[in-house]
């Protein structure tokens, strides 16, 4: 694929990127007009743009690019537009808070880990495989705690929503790799989905399954296949 022909998918899949966030606010209003409180709101807006965005996003990564510079730098764009929304204080009120800015650490995760990965394993799947936990895993686990719990929380019942929907991805794309470790992948979403109940202060559940995750596809490519 030429440079040009990147640039371009970067380009469109960019603009892809800010309709979702800007067009999440519809649904923010429906929901706070239905009586719903504004903060699940958010946190239930916040998932949908974990998988809308992120989610498609990494999926397309493998499809339409042959250089990890793209997302990385794309990545990174997002990242110090979604941090200037808190520091001027103009945030995107439907799915940013003032509590904490771990919108900005999902894109810069995101953005890091795909390409880290790609460049060390020199395999764009297995790349996008840690972020994939991170939007739709992570994403179903928060709405079917909001949902449940009603508010922000760490209940177990969604870590078996969120170990569900990472499993047959994990084992999946693991079997894409060269050579094939679809156990490994199975691994990385059960250590994935384990350490998504923590934080540490300011390292929060985006930092922690994408590292984890991440560490896993490294020392099982490292090691090689388990079966």
């Amino acid at each position: 694929m030429t440079i040009s022909t990147q640039f371009y998918w970067a380009a469109g899949l960019s603009l892809y990127v800010l309709a979702v966030l800007f067009l999440t606010r519809l649904p923010y209003r429906k929901m706070v007009e239905r009586g719903m409180e504004p903060i699940r709101a958010v946190y239930y807006n916040r998932k949908i743009v974990h998988m809308l965005a992120g989610g498609v996003g990494s999926v397309m990564v493998p499809l339409v690019f042959t250089d990890p510079w793209y997302p990385l730098v794309s990545g990174l764009l997002l990242t110090l537009l979604l941090d200037v929304a808190h520091v001027t204080g103009l945030r995107f009120y439907w799915f940013q808070t003032g509590e904490n800015r771990n919108d900005v650490k999902f894109a810069l995760m995101w953005a890091t880990s795909v390409s880290l990965l790609w460049w060390i394993l020199e395999n764009p799947w297995l790349a996008i495989l840690p972020s994939l936990y991170m939007a739709f895993g992570d994403g179903v686990t928060g709405i079917v705690r909001n949902a449940v719990i009603r508010k922000r929380s760490k209940n177990p019942i969604g870590n078996v929503f969120m170990l569900l929907v990472c499993a047959p991805m994990g084992w999946i794309i693991g079997g894409l790799a060269t050579p094939a470790i679809p156990l490994w992948g199975l691994l990385s979403a059960i250590v994935a989905t384990v350490i998504e109940r923590y934080e540490f202060g300011p390292i929060d559940d985006n930092i922690l399954i994408t590292v984890s995750a991440s560490a896993v596809l490294l020392l099982g490519t490292y090691w090689g296949p388990l079966m």
